[in-house]
């Protein structure tokens, strides 16, 4: 199949600034390069850290060039092959991550090493919300976690995108589950496994927590105060995994800790698949919004008022 298509709508930035520099730009439609296949999106899914892009600050980390289309997950159907492609077909429902971007559009282009099929039990479009948060939430948990049946475990943060999939792996390993989280997502979070949830927004964690925990995840941005108070929570000899900002327990703490960057791994992401279409791991998506919202998307996000996994359909 050849596509016939030849300009396509996309979110992007000419330059880093607030959500107002989001553009919604007609552009030639992309084609397969080698090793490449050409996606029609279903739906793209936001992630708190492109506003961090978007502003420019991961420019240190993540360099871009501008124009950039924004949109690192994607869910879509392969409509067209480029060469060298083995294991994919035209028509597939594929999902991945994209870490040049490029999702917040009607098509992109994607290295077909990064994709796996779509799970089928959900629709197409709410897959979009796996790649990133479901990768973060996976390695977070078993990899550098290393969550075991019986462990108890304190999710900060559980609220978020990736919250709820680390609270539903967590509590897939067998391990007591304590979340953080606030009140519009409290009953979420219940659904999702946690054994006690402890609203943060009432009294501090430390003063609801009835004893230490063995490992402690956090998955949300912290002042050095904040992210201090964390330590005493964890008993000697536990340990912290942060997937934000990073936690330096003292010497005579008796607890690990390390900072923790998710990356892509296709048999990750399709060992969660294979957990969605087994029912034992849901998705939840809060709502799903117009490309054109985007720029909206991004200003909830940082005033703090996006829940769960916000989705980006072209």
């Amino acid at each position: 199949m050849t596509m016939t298509m030849t300009t396509m709508k996309a979110a992007r930035i000419h330059e880093f600034g607030d959500a107002s520099v989001i553009r919604y730009d007609e552009v030639p439609c992309p084609r397969p390069g080698l090793g490449e296949v050409l996606i029609r999106v279903a739906a793209n899914s936001f992630n708190p850290t492109e506003a961090a892009l978007r502003g420019g600050l991961l420019q240190g980390f993540l360099p871009v060039d501008l124009p950039y289309t924004l949109g690192w997950d994607v869910a879509g159907t392969v409509v067209e092959i480029g060469p060298a492609v083995e294991g994919f077909a035209v028509g597939d429902r594929v999902v991945g991550r994209l870490d040049g971007g490029g999702a917040a559009a009607e098509y992109v282009r994607a290295p077909a090493a990064v994709l796996t099929a779509a799970p089928q039990s959900i629709p197409l479009a709410h897959a979009a919300a796996l790649p990133v948060a479901g990768l973060t939430a996976w390695q977070a948990v078993f990899e550098h976690g290393k969550i075991t049946p019986g462990l108890r475990v304190l999710v900060n943060g559980a609220g978020g995108g990736v919250g709820g999939f680390v609270t539903q792996l967590a509590k897939y390993t067998g391990a007591e589950v304590i979340a953080t989280a606030g009140p519009r997502s409290t009953e979420a979070v219940l659904r999702q496994g946690a054994d006690q949830v402890i609203d943060y927004t009432v009294r501090p964690v430390g003063a609801a927590l009835d004893g230490p925990v063995d490992l402690l995840l956090n998955l949300v941005p912290l002042s050095p105060r904040d992210a201090a108070a964390l330590v005493p929570l964890v008993r000697q000899g536990g340990r912290i995994v942060s997937i934000a900002t990073p936690v330096q327990p003292p010497a005579d703490a008796g607890v690990s800790a390390m900072h923790m960057v998710a990356r892509i791994d296709v048999a990750d992401l399709g060992a969660l698949v294979d957990l969605v279409d087994a029912g034992t791991v849901s998705v939840d998506v809060s709502s799903s919004r117009p490309l054109t919202d985007l720029s909206d998307v991004h200003r909830l996000s940082q005033a703090g008022l996006v829940r769960g996994k916000v989705l980006i359909v072209p």
